[in-house]
């Protein structure tokens, strides 16, 4: 953890707060804190600062800071629209991409997704929230991202997608045999489309590119969901001078 992040309702009305959690065991045996030093704090979906460690008990596993948060977080840059994968390869995801500054994800049904991953366990918000999180803390900002799940391709393009997302920078991932070239001078945020492992279907590579989606690739080689979501995203960082 590069930021212990707080619950807004665990610090007091005079900044006082108590950690009793991994967050305590972080603190005590990996930043080795004791009284009076500083560390990197932040409030989630809140501001960002230090806070001072007042007291420890080792044994309890029990942190008393004293919160200073007055500087925003750094705002996340890009949005995912990312055909659900398998609910391993999505567990993998969700702290990776909160770290990378994702703003917002929208998890869509397509031709070559499973029907019963949108049953899995991995993508109701009671599992993906310490998930992302972890990222959060790992990157140290503060602020979750949002996630919507849409099971239906069709109704998600005709409804779903003009309200989520503005239409000036949106890319779809697809492997060819050039790569891309993209203006970093964009008017908004980008937001990345990502496909299943079996790839977009024609149709669907069709519908978006009709929804003023930019073909988007790093090459030929077809990558894993899990290896394409991160460096596509690392590589808009680049472009968009986010990292």
């Amino acid at each position: 953890m590069n930021r212990i992040l707080l619950h807004h309702d665990e610090i007091s009305p005079d900044g006082n707060a108590v950690v009793c959690d991994a967050r305590a065991q972080h603190i005590i045996n990996v930043l080795k804190a004791e009284p009076g030093q500083s560390i990197k704090t932040g409030v989630i979906n809140g501001l960002i600062g230090t806070s001072t460690v007042v007291n420890l008990n080792k044994q309890l596993g029990r942190v008393n800071l004293k919160c200073s948060h007055t500087i925003p977080s750094p705002s996340a840059w890009c949005d995912l629209i990312l055909a659900v994968p398998r609910p391993k390869v999505m567990k993998r995801l969700w702290a990776q991409l909160a770290a990378l500054g994702v703003r917002r994800i929208a998890l869509i049904n397509a031709f070559k997704v499973e029907k019963f991953y949108f049953d899995s366990h991995v993508i109701t918000a009671e599992f993906y929230t310490d998930l992302l999180l972890e990222g959060l803390q790992q990157a140290g900002t503060s602020l979750l991202p949002e996630v919507t799940v849409h099971r239906s391709f069709k109704f998600f393009v005709e409804h779903e997608l003009d309200r989520l997302f503005e239409p000036q920078c949106r890319f779809l991932a697809h492997p060819t045999t050039e790569n891309s070239s993209i203006s970093s001078s964009l008017p908004s945020s980008p937001v990345l489309a990502i496909g299943p492992e079996g790839g977009w279907t024609d149709h669907e590579t069709e519908t978006l590119l009709n929804k003023s989606f930019t073909p988007f690739s790093m090459g030929k080689r077809i990558l894993r969901t899990d290896t394409a979501c991160i460096a596509a995203i690392a590589r808009l960082g680049g472009i968009f001078d986010k990292n």
